[in-house]
């Protein structure tokens, strides 16, 4: 027999000295409230937006039920502002009480809120890929299923030397955290493999235009560029036109999935390190890439993937912990504890620090059927955010930042 809350009250009172059925737990009854911080109206919206459509298609597909809980989903606007997203932040913990975090995307946004979530013990699920967050300054509320800023452009420096045959390169990204990490990443694992970086440049986040630094690229073979959101696009474009064909390489943003019906032929031989391909075969992809179309009518990337897979993550989580998030130690936990075998990127497990172990893919942007799409050249299994080097020894060296590591005097 099914007693609600308010039946089982009336009950007892109208019955006295009735033996008491007992209350249901706070855990049983209490929903639990997710909110996601998201750039939707900044300079990388492009990425903000698929975000809130990955972990909004996943909760969806569970009717915004998981461990048998309701979920309350509240979304927040960064704006890719430090400031806005710390603002934010205090809002989904002081005002609406949430349980967890998604987000943010930018790693000047998770670094602004950092001490904020580790002074509240609120666990957090970021796909900004700030290197030391999971590192030598460990969060220990934070659980990144995306990966670092640097660990795609390890693989990319490799391939880039090993399979493309690149010896002199210069990199070009946005002046900001998720820049230096990214290309110093490429260019640590590029000079170690027998390549050397010529120059590195850095332009300003959101730049109109691009010419002031395509006129720099010169006495190289190949580029490394590491744009995001729409960003890519742009430059790209603006290759092309400045008449440059050396090959052109990138990380996770570079060549993102999403950005292929807005590319033009100019992106045409881009090769990209990611996380997430369109084309990866398994039964979780399909089931998302269908869900995606269905839904928005779009082609996704890794950033709704990532967001799609936090969702799984913290699924999993839940049902370990029945649905109890009460102690956010117990609750970080849980989610660093979680493998799962099959999603839409492939199987991953987290290390001690929290940060993803995963397969990254290289692929190549060609056109099939007169349409632009990424065919993958070749996966990387079991990528850590240390690969190549051993944790102790990576962990000595100083972290990547717009000064190191510095450039080398490359051989003629």
């Amino acid at each position: 027999m099914r007693f609600s809350r308010r039946k089982f009250l009336a009950s007892t009172a109208a019955v006295a000295g009735a033996v008491a059925f007992p209350m249901p737990s706070i855990a049983q009854t209490k929903s639990i409230k997710i909110g996601l911080l998201a750039d939707k109206s900044g300079p990388l919206a492009e990425g903000g937006i698929q975000m809130e459509q990955g972990i909004t298609l996943f909760l969806k597909s569970k009717d915004f039920r998981l461990a048998g809980h309701k979920v309350d989903f509240i979304v927040a606007d960064t704006g890719s502002s430090p400031a806005q997203t710390k603002t934010k932040a205090q809002e989904l913990v002081e005002r609406d009480k949430v349980d967890i975090i998604v987000g943010p995307l930018a790693a000047f946004e998770m670094f602004a809120i950092s001490d904020y979530v580790i002074k509240h013990k609120m666990p957090t699920l970021c796909l900004a890929g700030a290197d030391d967050l999971t590192q030598r300054k460990p969060n220990p509320f934070l659980v990144r299923a995306s990966g670092t800023s640097s660990q795609c452009m390890h693989v990319m420096g490799d391939y880039a030397h090993k399979k493309m045959g690149l010896k002199r390169v210069i990199t070009i990204d946005s002046d900001f955290a998720f820049g230096y990490e990214q290309e110093d990443g490429f260019q640590q694992v590029f000079d170690d493999r027998g390549g050397c970086v010529v120059k590195k440049l850095w332009s300003p986040l959101g730049a109109p235009d691009y010419t002031p630094y395509l006129a720099q690229i010169q006495d190289c073979d190949g580029v490394c560029q590491g744009y995001a959101g729409a960003a890519p696009v742009k430059f790209m474009k603006q290759y092309a036109d400045f008449g440059l064909k050396l090959p052109v390489c990138g990380g996770e943003t570079a060549g993102d999935d999403a950005l292929l019906p807005h590319f033009g032929d100019d992106a045409i031989g881009l090769i990209s390190a990611n996380t997430y391909t369109f084309d990866y075969k398994s039964e979780a992809n399909d089931k998302f890439k269908s869900e995606m179309k269905k839904e928005y009518d779009v082609i996704p990337g890794s950033y709704a993937s990532t967001l799609y897979i936090n969702g799984m993550v913290i699924e999993a989580g839940l049902e370990t912990l029945h649905g109890d998030v009460s102690n956010p130690e117990r609750t970080v936990k849980a989610l660093r504890e979680v493998t799962l075998k099959d999603t839409p990127r492939g199987p991953i497990r987290f290390d001690h620090f929290g940060n993803v172990v995963g397969d990254i893919f290289v692929r190549k942007v060609e056109k099939v059927g007169g349409k632009l799409a990424n065919i993958t050249q070749e996966t990387y299994h079991d990528v850590s955010q240390f690969w190549p080097y051993g944790e102790a020894k990576y962990l000595k060296q100083p972290a990547y930042s717009r000064d190191w590591p510095p450039l080398k005097a490359c051989k003629a």
